[in-house]
């Protein structure tokens, strides 16, 4: 019962049908009925040939963050979902013609007889995505940030590599937070900084601090970035 082999052209013409006057597969939210059956379709459906299906299945990928966490049992399988129709076999060798035939007899997607009641499940669903829509533009995302590993190499060994540090951290930004370090041996009594520092990607641009780090000329002969990741 429900959708089944949503990678054939029958399985995701009858997916586009009962998305036709619905934006979600249950519900007027995202839940796990939609996780499972995005995840049946091998990719976007053809806008097409299934306008609703590619409708629906863009929308629900803007939620993939949020998958795990939507409501539903996640482990229930997509072939449990969708209209409540006579099981029909979706055998890719089957004819078009055929199919038409069987429409005759099987009434897949329920009467659209009572327009009346159709209207107002449509206008119920459009004030609940009004007000869902309304919940999620009031969100706000998180800023990118990254985690930074910087070496700051002094000029010889008897720089002091004190007053060095204490130069770094004092250098301060919006979005710039200092995090643990330490003095890494280099050779012939030369130690070199090693520090650790979190960005917001959006404020703070790595070449404008190493800069502002190099005019620590007293201290700083250079610095380079040992790594990099976003968090």
């Amino acid at each position: 019962m429900g959708f089944t082999d949503l990678v054939s052209d029958a399985g995701l013409a009858i997916l586009n049908n009962w998305l036709l006057t619905r934006s979600y597969i249950v519900g007027y939210t995202p839940s796990q009925a939609d996780v499972t059956t995005f995840k049946a379709i091998s990719s976007a459906p053809d806008a097409a040939k299934y306008p609703n299906a590619a409708r629906w299945y863009k929308h629900i990928a803007s939620f993939e963050d949020e998958f795990p966490t939507l409501s539903g049992d996640a482990t229930k399988p997509y072939t449990a979902y969708g209209p409540e129709v006579a099981e029909v076999t979706l055998n890719p060798a089957k004819a078009p013609a055929a199919a038409e035939e069987d429409d005759e007899d099987v009434d897949l997607f329920g009467s659209d007889d009572d327009e009346e009641e159709d209207a107002d499940a449509a206008k119920l669903r459009e004030e609940r995505l009004a007000e869902y829509r309304k919940k999620k533009e009031g969100k706000t995302k998180p800023a990118a940030k990254s985690i930074v590993t910087m070496d700051v190499k002094p000029w010889d060994d008897e720089t002091d590599m004190k007053a060095l540090e204490e130069g770094v951290r004092a250098i301060e930004q919006d979005g710039l937070v200092w995090g643990a370090s330490k003095l890494v041996p280099v050779g012939y009594g030369v130690r070199k900084l090693q520090i650790n520092l979190v960005v917001e990607d959006d404020k703070v641009s790595i070449d404008d601090l190493q800069d502002k780090i190099a005019e620590l000329e007293d201290f700083v002969q250079s610095s380079d970035v040992v790594a990099m990741q976003k968090l």
